[in-house]
């Protein structure tokens, strides 16, 4: 297995110049060098041959002893020297200082076809960041990251990638619950990928600390390497580069919008700067449409981080990197111009994805009533948000309101919810939606295509991935790896898998795993 090893970030950018790994205040540095803790017996559980193509690894190299030992933290690849970043961060609305890769070691940049990724284990072993944590992760918490991140990318979501799932051999205590019952739960490690592991708190670190010095520098190598095509010089790349973080985090929450996604855990340590989803941790994805659902035990009680609360809070963290980057631009009107835009342009945004879904290929003003009366409605009673939307690319042109309708029904949770004036609603609505589809120029055939390419028919449902948990525990694989295939064509009918095209089972509705999950999960 040959790599081709770039170091520009340790290279260019400040290290600890402690060696020490334990928990500490680290000052001045992007990051520390650590090595990753060898697990007593790696195997490989599965790994994605796209990911690993794109980062000059073939299919052979995957079964190879290297790929192991590389991706296992095993050992170390040659001419590297691995890392943990230093960053702060907001979490759930509260400054909480120095935070940093507690469970993460990035291992080094690689260079394939002109791109450059970083690839990092996830759960091997302790930081200096892994403050009171032990810098492990389990197994079902790793199935969960590995699946998810390559569902999104498969769906057309900004992510973050999954090269490869390992078992470590090793046993971790932890409490699921938080409720004081800890036990042991088997260990594995994730390699991510990404163009860099930078978040918005990686800039937040050093402007609380006001070292200017450091944040210039991070910025400057952030633009260089990452954002090359700013050109320009003093504040306004400062800006170009923050206008771009602003476009590209939107631009990532529409298609959470659009696909029912929420992740549970929008702290700005948790913002990539790319505008990619990153930290698969409590994660969930809407069964029912319901814009107060959080999947995050933490969080149960306010709901900050909310399906429906996702653009605000997406905001609320650019407004923390605009602070951030302040003092390299020292003037506040050009930070707020851009900021007071992203609303507006995130309406606009919504509203196009929306009637995208809708089969709406001629935009119509009177088109927001109508989104907006079906987002109600599908608040009103439990209605499955994947089923709705796919199974509506099935009504045509000719249809009254009551055939639309019934083309629908599989959607509800319970029918016996509706009762008459709900129905009375429905049958408005539809009588609304046949006429504007009428008003299109495509043909039903045409639309119905349009929309399934928007409309996914297979997301990571919550109970989906937890048999998967419970398969893999037992050390069966198989429903892991079908999952897999069935995720990389989500918008495909598969008439094979059908099955998984169905409403969440009575049995997941509060289980855990299922429906809420914690912080460690």
């Amino acid at each position: 297995m040959k790599l081709h090893i770039q170091n520009n970030f340790t290279t260019e950018l400040p290290a600890d110049p402690s060696d020490i790994n334990m928990p500490r205040q680290v000052q001045q540095a992007c990051y520390s060098y650590v090595l990753p803790q060898k697990p007593s017996n790696p195997s490989l559980i599965h790994a994605s041959i796209e990911v690993a193509n794109a980062i000059g690894i073939s299919q052979e190299d995957i079964l190879s002893a290297d790929f192991l030992n590389t991706f296992s933290g095993s050992t170390v690849y040659p001419g590297t020297k691995p890392f943990a970043l230093c960053y702060a961060g907001h979490q759930f609305g509260n400054w909480a200082g120095q935070l940093g890769d507690g469970r993460a070691i990035n291992l080094t940049e690689v260079v394939h076809e002109n791109k450059v990724y970083t690839l990092q284990l996830k759960g091997a072993g302790p930081t200096p960041y892994s403050r009171t944590a032990d810098g492990f992760a389990v197994l079902r918490s790793s199935i969960r990251e590995h699946l998810c991140a390559e569902a999104m990318h498969y769906l057309g979501v900004p992510t973050t990638r999954s090269l490869s799932l390992m078992l470590s051999g090793d046993q971790v205590l932890r409490d699921v619950l938080y409720n004081g019952n800890p036990a042991y739960e088997k260990g594995a490690i994730v390699c991510r990928v990404a163009p860099s592991f930078m978040r918005f708190g990686s800039f937040e670190l050093f402007s609380s600390r006001k070292d200017y010095v450091n944040l210039k520098l991070l910025a400057d190598f952030t633009i260089k390497h990452h954002f090359p095509h700013i050109q320009g010089e003093g504040v306004g790349k400062y800006l170009d580069f923050f206008h771009e973080v602003t476009q590209t985090t939107l631009n990532m929450i529409v298609h959470w919008q659009r696909v029912g996604f929420v992740h549970g855990v929008m702290n700005t340590d948790n913002m990539s700067i790319h505008g990619i989803t990153i930290d698969y941790g409590p994660y969930g994805w809407l069964e029912d449409y319901n814009s107060s659902w959080t999947p995050n035990t933490t969080d149960n009680q306010h709901k900050r981080y909310r399906f429906g609360n996702q653009p605000e809070i997406a905001l609320w963290n650019l407004y923390q990197l605009a602070n951030a980057l302040y003092p390299l631009i020292q003037d506040a009107k050009p930070l707020e111009t851009i900021l007071d835009a992203f609303s507006t342009d995130y309406e606009k945004e919504y509203l196009n994805m929306m009637q995208n879904k809708l089969g709406f290929q001629i935009k119509k003003e009177q088109d927001v009533v109508l989104i907006q009366s079906l987002t109600q409605l599908l608040e009103g009673v439990e209605t499955d948000m994947t089923i709705f939307f796919r199974n509506l690319g099935n009504v045509t042109k000719a249809d009254d309101a009551t055939t639309a309708f019934n083309t629908l029904k599989d959607a509800f949770y319970n029918e016996k919810d509706l009762d008459e004036t709900i129905l009375k609603d429905w049958h408005d609505w539809f009588e609304k939606y046949t006429i504007r589809i009428n008003e299109e120029t495509l043909l039903d055939t045409e639309r119905k295509e349009l929309m399934n390419s928007v409309n996914p028919k297979y997301v990571l449902r919550n109970y989906i991935a937890q048999l998967c948990i419970e398969d893999a525990d037992k050390e069966d694989y198989s429903l892991l790896k079908e999952l897999f295939e069935i995720l990389k064509n989500p918008y495909d009918e598969q008439p094979n898998f059908q099955k998984w095209f169905a409403k969440r089972p009575d049995w997941a509705r509060d289980k855990v795993g299922c429906s809420m999950l914690s912080c460690s999960s």
